[in-house]
């Protein structure tokens, strides 16, 4: 069967073309067998399936390695570039500084960083064998390299975990199986004896399934009511990247209909879509445009681009043939073979042509799979266990009770992209000494790099666990620790997630059982959500605006500070108490009843109804509002003097708005402090501008200069650690100096003025 006659897209036969077997088979026939509907569509027959062995020649049908090839080279640069970029090796110092007082989050409790340099080791590995990858290089050895530190940094920081680095682990792991350099391989030119040679069809099945269960079950977790209504990502429809839709659309339809509605439409459907022939190009357009417009949304890394690395997965896996052979003939060199004809292996099953007895001419020869080896019945097994497997584990939560909380499981291996949303409006953590009874609080995030913890138990019982061994460093001993952390997940009130009564360090959590303290999520407060909408539309600019659920029996202990004048807090329903802890006064607010609390003093808010308690905050930044008032007036006299209608002497405070357009660039000195963040502020816009209308080059140059000095410096500490390893540490003033020259950034410009400017703290148009 030629490959060109039957749905390449197929996930398990559309592809297989027996061209090896015209050496191995017998002669042509004059008329070639009709094919079936199913086979024209499929790439396979029903026969093919009605049986083990038929199904084992399936699934080890010679194919092209072509497209396989080019994938591997694609999948093994992206992972080289990665590995400097989100894999963390430009700044694996921060992370695994030796002797830091740090808490971690492994995936087993077991798992340790390495020290430093060793560490700086395990990513040289890693890189290597990414490399190999992309060469074709010792294959497997290679892969064997990338995916044994891929995994280990993996399992080492749960709160990296992501849907596409668990991806790209699952890709390393089956191209190790794989036979992905028999095409444009330095092992091809080493060894012609594997040089363009045939592949097993599975190779191509495990890769096209995985992509199919990516997008699929994306689209099957997307069906989830928050989405679906347009909770999930209702930000996204301000970005530039919509702006075409909003010359049409009002923005609340481009977020239900083309964010929500569209990334719903295009994840059903974009594996069924590769698959058919008919379809393909359009698909490939769709994704295509799908996944750029995701590098622009998100720091998703490497994400997009190994994405549209995979769409041609799905086309005739002799493709790079067909497009490499219309370059000149000098190039052909260096380009991967356009030759038509790859040779047979040993790892693909051939059909063998029986032609019928003397006395039955008339029936036509029958076409058998040759002897099938232990290997390609292995390799079946395998094909349709870890299929199984793919498709059971993102609905596996059952089993790993533990790790649920609002959402099921650890972020990573659901496929559940981008279906919630969360912010953190209050987060407390609260020690007491269990020897004497002293109460204090804890900086939110001390001893930790990362803020996922909040959201999930199991990484809090590891927090909890590791502040209790660090805090006997600070005289208190057999600490409590209580945490009090407020979360609005898809736009619902902020709430409680975890139990702030329960000591976390002595409290109870297994991974195969529920969470004891974690709270539930009050979801049928959920039709709030459309009179959050109207309350805040009401409001003006300079207005804020929180929305709070608590449960009955607890409280929530508030600061109201000295810059938030006007803080009141309205009553939307159950009954709550509020003590104005300094006046030492009790109140009682029902529904539809507000209260004025005072700023710069504490506050508590009862729930004291059967039914939880909602309300709201509303306030005004009073410092923020009267700093608008200043910067507008100072902004007129600005106006005033470029355009000379500005009659009055300046004061000698204001004399610097006249000197700021002949330092553009500089900073003025202006000795009052509101015209000094005046004009930090202007510059600030100015660059902003200046950014937004910079020319493509130039926003290339930019990307490009930042990449140079992230690799440069991963490279730089690299070769240092190597070094220690190699002879030991040098003189201390010699090491310094060494990170310093790695740490060299670019010439002082733009950047760095950025970083100067987030100095003022505070305030939001900064």
């Amino acid at each position: 069967m030629e490959a060109r006659d039957a749905a390449a897209g197929a996930l398990v036969g559309s592809d297989g073309e027996e061209q090896a077997a015209k050496k191995d088979a017998a002669p042509k026939e004059d008329k070639p067998q009709t094919k079936g509907k199913m086979e024209q569509l499929f790439g396979f027959k029903r026969e093919d399936l009605t049986s083990w062995p038929n199904l084992v020649a399936l699934l080890n049908r010679p194919t092209d390695p072509a497209s396989l090839g080019i994938f591997r080279c694609l999948f093994g640069l992206l992972m080289v570039i990665d590995i400097t970029q989100e894999r963390g090796l430009s700044h694996l110092d921060y992370k695994y500084l030796d002797g830091a007082p740090v808490c971690r989050f492994p995936l087993f409790n077991f798992l340790q960083p390495l020290p430093l340099d060793w560490m700086y080791l395990v990513y040289v590995v890693m890189f290597l064998g990414a490399l190999g990858i992309m060469l074709g290089f010792f294959y497997r050895l290679s892969c064997l390299m990338f995916i044994s530190t891929y995994w280990y940094i993996f399992f080492l920081d749960k709160t990296t975990w992501n849907n596409h680095s668990y991806l790209y682990g699952l890709i390393g792991f089956q191209l190790m199986l794989m036979d992905g350099n028999r095409y444009w391989s330095v092992d091809g030119l080493r060894r012609p004896s594997i040089r363009n040679t045939q592949v097993p069809l599975w190779n191509y099945t495990l890769l096209r399934t995985q992509i199919f269960i990516v997008y699929f079950i994306a689209g099957i977790k997307k069906l989830d009511a928050d989405w679906v209504e347009g909770y999930s990502m209702s930000y996204l429809a301000h970005h530039w990247l919509f702006d075409p839709f909003k010359v049409i659309l009002p923005v609340e339809l481009v977020s239900l209909l083309v964010v929500h509605g569209g990334g719903l439409f295009l994840d059903l459907s974009a594996g069924y879509l590769l698959f058919f022939d008919a379809t393909r190009p359009y698909a490939i357009f769709f994704v295509s445009y799908f996944h750029c417009m995701n590098s622009q949304l998100f720091s998703i890394g490497m994400f997009p681009y190994a994405m549209l690395a995979t769409s041609p997965l799905f086309c005739y896996p002799d493709w790079p043939r067909r497009f490499f052979s219309h370059f000149p003939a000098c190039l052909r060199v260096v380009l991967p073979l356009s030759s038509p004809d790859p040779q047979p292996s040993s790892s693909c099953v051939y059909h063998e042509i029986q032609s019928p007895g003397a006395e039955r001419q008339e029936t036509p020869p029958v076409a058998k799979p040759s002897k099938l080896r232990l290997k390609h019945k292995l390799a079946a097994i395998f094909t349709i266990i870890y299929i199984i497997e793919q498709l059971f584990l993102p609905y596996s939560h059952f089993i790993t009770r533990g790790y649920n909380n609002w959402t099921n499981g650890l972020y990573g291996y659901s496929w559940d992209m981008m279906v919630h949303s969360r912010s953190h409006q209050h987060v407390k953590i609260t020690y007491r000494d269990g020897k004497t009874g002293d109460v204090g609080y804890l900086n939110p995030g001390v001893f930790t790099q990362s803020r996922r913890w909040k959201d999930h138990g199991d990484m809090l019982k590891q927090y909890a666990t590791c502040l209790s061994h660090f805090l006997p460093r600070y005289n208190i001993s057999d600490p409590e620790i209580y945490f009090d952390i407020w979360v609005s997940i898809n736009e619902r009130f902020q709430q409680r997630i975890f139990d702030p009564r329960v000591d976390v360090v002595t409290a109870d959590w297994s991974p195969f059982q529920p969470n004891p303290w974690l709270m539930p999520l009050l979801v049928d407060l959920s039709p709030w959500r459309s009179k959050f909408q109207e309350i805040e539309g009401s409001l003006d600019n300079q207005t804020e605006i929180v929305f709070i659920a608590d449960f009955p029996g607890l409280h929530l202990e508030n600061f109201v500070s000295e810059d938030l004048g006007n803080t009141s807090i309205h009553v939307l329903q159950g009954n709550v108490n509020v003590e104005i802890v300094e006046e030492k006064k009790n109140i009682s607010v029902q529904p539809g009843e507000q209260i004025k609390v005072p700023a710069g003093a504490y506050h508590k808010v009862y729930t004291v109804s059967e039914v939880p308690s909602c309300y709201m905050y509303i306030y005004v930044n009073t410092t923020e509002a009267a700093l608008q008032k200043n910067f507008t007036k100072l902004f007129e006299i600005q106006e005033r003097i470029r355009n000379g209608t500005e009659t009055e002497p300046l004061p000698p405070e204001l004399q610097p708005l006249a000197a700021a357009d002949d330092h553009e660039g500089s900073e003025v000195n202006a000795t009052d402090p509101i015209v000094r963040l005046f004009l930090k502020r202007q510059r600030r816009l100015k660059e902003v501008k200046k950014r937004r209308e910079a020319g493509a080059l130039e926003r290339l140059q930019r990307f490009a200069v930042k990449k140079y000095y992230t690799i440069r410096r991963g490279f730089l500490m690299t070769v240092i650690a190597m070094r220690n390893l190699a002879v030991g540490l040098p003189p201390l003033e010699q090491l310094t100096r060494e990170v310093a020259f790695a740490n060299m950034k670019e010439p002082e410009g733009e950047t760095n003025q950025d970083e100067r400017l987030k100095d003022e703290i505070g305030h939001g148009e900064l």
